[in-house]
Parts: C-alpha cells; structure tokens; sequence
C-alpha cells in the first residue's frame, strides 16, 4: 500500500518561510512524477506545483511563481516544498500527491497524501 506522509506545516507570519516534506512509502518514487496541491477554507483544492520523477521539470501556479520552489529526493522517496515570501492567501491545507503520468491534475492523482496545514498570520 502506498502512502504519502507530508510534515512541515505549521504557523508562520507573513513573509516568512516554509519547507514541507512529503515521504512516500510502498513503493520508490522513481517514475512518479510528484506533486503539491492546497485547498483553502471554503474554496476548491488547487494545483501549487509538480515535478517529473527525474526532477527535470517543474511547474507551478502562477500565484506562487518566484515564491515556492519544489524538488524530491528518490533516494530519500521524498519531495519538499520550499515556500518563501508567504502571503495570507496561501493559507491552506497542503496536500502531496503522486502520478505515474505527466502531467499531474486534481483528477487524475494516482496518490494522495492526508494533508498538512499552512496557517499564516499577520
């Protein structure tokens, strides 16, 4: 059984700095491409960024471009998120997820993870 284990949230004010960790057991994440999603209170969950398996490729979403940088480690079965310069509007709750296709959308996540909370205050 694969599970995604994300840690790494928690309270920081605004402008601050973030590392969120997800670790994958079950499987190597070697040929997973992986990825991060977040849903706010009362809004859908939307994607943040993803990375191909072999960490040559990323994305993200414009609202975090410049800010958030993701990256993995397989030999770790572990990917981070790096979130600088956080905005009230990035509060969320953050899930990790993972697809053996490319690219990675809410509907089409072969892996998620239970969450982690990104709470920012003034």
């Amino acid at each position: 059984q694969v599970q995604l284990v994300e840690s790494g949230g928690g309270l920081v004010q605004a402008g601050g700095s973030l590392r969120l960790s997800c670790t994958v057991s079950g499987r190597p994440i070697t040929w997973v491409h992986m990825g991060w999603f977040r849903q706010a209170p009362g809004k859908e969950r939307e994607f943040v960024a993803a990375i191909t398996w072999r960490g040559d490729t990323t994305s993200y979403a414009d609202s975090v471009k410049g800010r958030f940088t993701i990256s993995r480690d397989n030999a770790k079965n572990t990917v981070y998120l790096q979130m600088n310069s956080l905005k009230l509007e990035d509060m969320a709750v953050y899930y990790c997820a993972g697809r053996t296709g490319w690219p990675l959308l809410q509907n089409n996540v072969d892996y998620w993870g239970q969450g982690t909370q990104v709470t920012v205050s003034l």
